[in-house]
């Protein structure tokens, strides 16, 4: 039946284009055209809460709203920014079933470009969701991508995006005016897919490229210049950001969906005679954008709006049904192996946590991220039968709180989605208490500079003063052991150390990242270090063997609460205190090599100041004496 319902909307679609409708023509002969769009999807079919009450996005009313738009304007293109997979349940059934691209091609998307997110599960994952979305026999928006592409021309993934026609652009005709769509990949994207196997070209340079091919061929074919659209997942804000240099850099680009940073610009931005523009992630708006096609190849912005897309909107019928049939696929081939529901009541949760939003905002102890460490340390030691030291999450992986009231299985998956290759499983390993002090560290002198490191640990407390040196900003720290007793870190002793996949592969990153100030090398029990590519080897399995995932770890943590949040997480329980003091004995309490070396820096420059004023004062008296001579 879903195939059905999905081949009928696509043959609705398909007598829509068909039916030649020509863009109005406006009294100085320029066209008015509209580009529908979205990005940042991440497998969001079902609307989401809202802080404060309400609700957002939903695939079955973003389709109401595209219906109409389509309504208003049957020659409006309808594209997407990329990251249209990982962040919900059904994203378990992305390597399977290709979902997300077989419901993009029932709501009639015209292209999308790839995302980081889409190589979550690794290049055979994605060459596997490809291969399930051809062989579906459904109609899935056309792939674009210019400058991301695989090391190796014989790999399995090249191959896949060959057998699905991946390619650089795509020209499309409505309404008698010609669109060029090119996919772009970016520099912040290639670093959050550390494990994609592909190479990433400049940007700007791949833009230009392919944007003057795909000018050209339109020249040569139609005899006109293309509207020219650029589905960027590089990002964006006001001002800044890629897409914004992309702008500055390229030539003939006339628009930029800027997709990957969740951004939302209620006004477009005009950079180079390019207009920039991002409707937020989930799905929150439907992104129009009203192009004036001037008669002299000029392309102008008429109009731009971001349309809400929340509890006011009524759901699509059929929209609605290919979701059902998607959550059902979800529980039976999913969740039945961990025997919950997708909607099952985990915990009642009469506590008001903190937004994701909130949890970047500031260095903080948030109970939110305490219990998910603490859930994480819970269930590692449940499935491997002993203690362990530490357990710790960051503030980018947490991609949602916990609602208020009744916390189900998909809220769970939905705040703890992101994974490498896997639903975000658990790893162990061991790290020397000076790495284990470092840790703290990164979490108190990298937050200002990337909010996204932010660090919460179970098993521990520290503190640190944000007025001290970096690299040098904590002045205590402990071990807390599970019975309520705290234990000094020893800096040449191996600690236990678990977390997520993708976390346990940035800590082993942290040295190049900070240019190799500080170090956290993860090891294993022999004190080995383990390479990234190594951390599989490391996953936490229970006693059945099954790897432990983040999202179940936490689900089964909050079932053991018999009913309702555990009242400790309420507040926070001073595992993380950050205070700001100038008093000079904090300053230097704990002193280390960063502030012993900027006490020297200061220390010299102090004496060639004095050195520089006993050289004047001498001066000025040899003049004064034999001014007196």
């Amino acid at each position: 039946m879903k195939q059905n319902l999905t081949r009928i909307l696509g043959l609705l679609l398909i007598f829509t284009l068909l039916l030649g409708i020509s863009a109005p023509a406006l009294a100085d002969g320029s066209k008015t055209v509209s580009v529908l769009f979205t990005h940042d999807l991440h497998s969001h079919f079902l609307p989401s809460a809202k802080e404060g009450g309400g609700e957002f996005g939903g695939f079955a009313r973003l389709m109401t709203v595209i219906r109409e738009q389509r309504a208003k304007d049957p020659n409006a293109i309808l594209v997407d920014g990329g990251d249209f997979s990982m962040g919900s349940l059904f994203q378990t059934a992305f390597a399977d079933s290709a979902q997300e691209l077989r419901l993009m091609g029932a709501m009639g998307y015209d292209a999308t470009t790839l995302g980081n997110h889409e190589f979550d599960y690794l290049p055979e994952g994605l060459a596997s969701m490809l291969r399930a979305a051809k062989t579906s026999g459904e109609y899935t928006p056309p792939i674009l991508n210019s400058n991301y592409l695989p090391k190796e021309a014989d790999s399995d993934i090249a191959k896949a995006f060959e057998e699905y026609g991946v390619r650089d652009y795509l020209l499309l005709e409505r309404g008698g005016v010609h669109f060029a769509l090119f996919g772009l990949f970016g520099y912040d994207s290639d670093k959050c897919a550390p494990n994609s196997g592909m190479t990433l070209e400049n940007p700007a340079e791949a833009a230009q490229r392919t944007l003057d091919a795909a000018v050209l061929e339109c020249k040569t074919l139609y005899g006109v210049r293309p509207v020219v659209v650029c589905l960027s997942h590089g990002g964006t804000e006001v001002g800044k950001g890629e897409d914004y240099a992309l702008a500055e850099a390229v030539t003939g680009i006339d628009l930029i969906i800027s997709g990957h940073s969740h951004t939302t610009l209620s006004e477009a931005i005009e950079v180079n005679g390019t207009y920039i523009v991002s409707a937020g992630e989930y799905g929150k708006h439907l992104g129009v954008v009203k192009l004036r096609y001037g008669t002299d190849d000029d392309v102008t912005l008429a109009d731009y709006e971001l349309i809400p897309i929340d509890e006011m909107v009524e759901e699509d019928p059929t929209l609605a049904a290919l979701v059902e049939s998607c959550k059902e696929n979800v529980e039976t081939g999913y969740l039945s192996q961990y025997g919950v529901g997708f909607h099952e009541v985990l915990v009642n949760n009469p506590y008001n946590f903190e937004s994701v939003k909130e949890v970047y905002g500031s260095q903080h102890e948030s109970p939110l991220c305490n219990i998910f460490s603490d859930a994480y340390k819970w269930a590692a030691e449940q499935a491997l039968g002993e203690e362990v030291d530490v357990a710790l999450t960051a503030a980018g992986v947490v991609r949602e709180s916990l609602p208020t009231g009744k916390v189900t299985t998909s809220d769970v998956f939905n705040a703890a989605s992101l994974g490498v290759g896997t639903e975000g499983e658990l790893v162990r390993v061991y790290i020397t208490g000076e790495d284990l002090l470092n840790a703290f560290e990164v979490d108190a002198s990298v937050q200002p500079l990337m909010s996204a490191a932010q660090l919460f640990f179970s098993g521990a407390e520290y503190r640190f003063n944000t007025k001290r040196m970096i690299f040098n900003k904590v002045d205590h720290a402990v071990l807390r052991r599970n019975d309520g007793t705290t234990a000094e870190i020893q800096k040449d002793k191996l600690y236990s150390v678990v977390t997520g996949m993708y976390c346990g592969q940035m800590l082993g990153a942290v040295e190049a990242t900070s240019m190799g100030l500080i170090s956290i090398t993860p090891r294993d029990a022999r004190g080995n270090p383990i390479a990234a590519e190594e951390l599989v080897n490391h996953v936490i399995k229970d006693q059945q063997g099954k790897p432990v995932k983040e999202w179940y770890a936490i689900a089964s943590y909050l079932q053991e609460m018999g009913g309702e949040t555990d009242p400790r997480y309420r507040e926070p329980d001073g595992r993380k205190i950050v205070y700001s003091s100038l008093n000079p004995l904090k300053l230097l309490r704990q002193a280390n090599k960063f502030t012993y070396i900027l006490l020297l820096v200061l220390a010299v420059l102090l004496i060639l100041i004095l050195l520089i004023v006993r050289r004047i004062l001498r001066k000025h008296r040899r003049k004064s004496g034999k001014h007196t001579a």
